[in-house]
């Protein structure tokens, strides 16, 4: 349920380009590190499945990011646009991270999410799987935020 004053463009029915632009700004949202920013994408009543936690509220959603980046530190996410139909889209994404002892992760996942009619995510479901990495693997350099419009995506960088 959202308010009919909250809307997110751009809306269902989703066309190619529309698509690539929603999973860009999802991208662009998640690499702020912004849980409140960010939780304004899902409707009050949004449903999640990430790894084995269960979120069922944007309140809910808005802990489990704040929990998240207080964990994945240096965080930078590339999202991929993999289909798309009306209201759905689906994504495969990396992100590389580090926790409080300096262990750098890349993470790799594939995640399924539906609209409502204003734009807002309504059920979000991803499976994630995370690789130890040495620093020197890295290949998320930009600094921390936006992803810059000339960084390689995933397929560029053959992830």
């Amino acid at each position: 349920m959202s308010s009919s004053a909250e809307v997110r463009p751009p809306l269902p029915p989703f066309t190619r380009e529309s698509a690539i632009e929603k999973v860009r700004l999802a991208e662009d949202g998640w690499n702020s590190r912004d849980p409140q920013k960010v939780s304004l994408a899902y409707t009050l009543d949004t449903q999640w499945r990430n790894r084995a936690e269960f979120a069922h509220s944007r309140e809910e959603a808005k802990a489990f990011l704040t929990r998240k980046w207080a964990k994945e530190l240096d965080y930078r996410l590339i999202k991929e646009l993999w289909a798309f139909t009306d209201n759905r889209i689906a994504v495969r994404y990396a992100y590389e991270w580090h926790d409080d002892s300096g262990n750098w992760f890349r993470s790799y996942g594939n995640e399924n999410w539906e609209f409502d009619e204003n734009g807002l995510m309504y059920n979000r479901y991803a499976c994630i799987n995370d690789m130890p990495i040495k620093e020197s693997e890295r290949k998320f350099h930009w600094p921390l935020g936006r992803r810059p419009d000339d960084h390689p995506g995933l397929s560029e960088l053959g992830l």
